[in-house]
């Protein structure tokens, strides 16, 4: 296991610990989302967009020398959010790292118990949308 991976997850542990309860914690992954990169307009395609989520999502990968980068948005704040903590995590790291985390920071920090159950259900399939990249990054940029 990729130990930057692992420190990383530490850090959005030790953030969220800080605050006090999960509305505290609602309006940090708000501000997170506001604070997301934008996407290009031209990458919310069809092509890029992501079923099995509650609000639309878009996701495209490309391969910056050996690493992945993720180039992500959606349509609703705490979604992006979300997707802000993943990209923290993975983004710019080796395929076979990302393949192989274990995201333990989304139990520890609470989400899989406190967002809603199809809010959880999107943020897992945007997880397996980011490793199914990672499986076949040598072919991403093809």
């Amino acid at each position: 296991m990729d130990e930057k991976i692992n420190n990383i997850q530490e850090e959005i542990i030790e953030e969220f610990s800080k605050l006090n309860d999960w509305f505290d914690k609602y309006e940090y992954l708000i501000d997170l989302g506001k604070s997301l990169e934008p996407l290009d307009e031209k990458l919310k395609s069809e092509e890029n967009s992501l079923s099995g989520c509650q609000s639309k999502v878009w996701l495209k990968a490309e391969i910056r020398g050996e690493r992945i980068l993720y180039l992500v948005a959606s349509d609703s704040l705490i979604t992006k959010g979300m997707i802000s903590l993943l990209l923290r995590v993975l983004n710019n790291q080796y395929p076979e790292d990302i393949v192989n985390a274990d995201l333990y920071f989304i139990d520890k920090i609470g989400l899989n118990t406190n967002l809603s159950p199809s809010r959880v259900n999107g943020l897992m399939s945007i997880v397996k949308h980011i490793k199914s990249y990672a499986k076949v990054a040598p072919n991403i940029n093809k």
